[in-house]
């Protein structure tokens, strides 16, 4: 059998891991860039969107969309599916 790290599977499990993680780096970064870049001005100065505080409507509500949007885009170009079993692909020892 061969090593772990010598089957093709671990390289593109590891790469889907590596995106992923990119992933939920860049919703922190959106969710605090706006929150905390908007929303620390007191609450008297706040702008509103859609009845929204800004800082609350572009890290909540445009975030999630945007998130949602990229995980598809992600799902659909840049995963790949994988067979578990080792006989699917001939690397059975």
């Amino acid at each position: 059998m061969e090593r772990p790290d010598q089957d093709w599977r671990f390289k593109i499990a590891n790469r889907e891991a590596l995106i992923g993680c990119a992933l939920a780096v860049f919703n922190f970064i959106w969710w605090y860039g706006f929150a905390y870049g908007l929303g620390s001005k007191p609450p008297e100065e706040y702008t509103y969107v859609f009845g929204f505080p800004a800082w609350f409507f572009w890290s909540c509500i445009v975030g999630v969309l945007v998130m949602i949007v990229l995980v598809m885009v992600v799902t659909k170009f840049f995963l790949k599916d994988v067979p578990f079993d080792e006989d699917e692909e001939g690397n059975q020892s």
